[in-house]
């Protein structure tokens, strides 16, 4: 298992269409994969459930991941959240 924090720099967070980004890119990965914030833990392959966290910008959020290919998949998302999802 791997866990690490970033922070959504993007003004408007993890709203609609970034959130659609980045459950697109967790999904290309076969591991298991989280999002975390402020003590609520969701699926982040679910876009209900990274859409119900309310992710705002300047927010940390923990990514967990567990599985084969869990230290790629993290850093993909970091990368993903880092470029503000371009």
């Amino acid at each position: 298992m791997i866990v690490k924090q970033v922070e959504v720099k993007s003004p408007v967070g993890l709203h609609a269409r970034p959130a659609t980004f980045f459950i697109q890119k967790a999904n290309e990965y076969k591991t298991s994969i989280w999002i975390e914030k402020e003590e609520r833990r969701v699926n982040a392959k679910s876009l209900l459930g990274v859409l119900s966290l309310g992710v705002t910008g300047g927010t940390t959020i923990s990514l967990i991941a567990d599985g084969a290919d869990e230290e790629d998949a993290v850093a993909a998302l970091i990368e993903l959240i880092e470029s503000n999802f371009d």
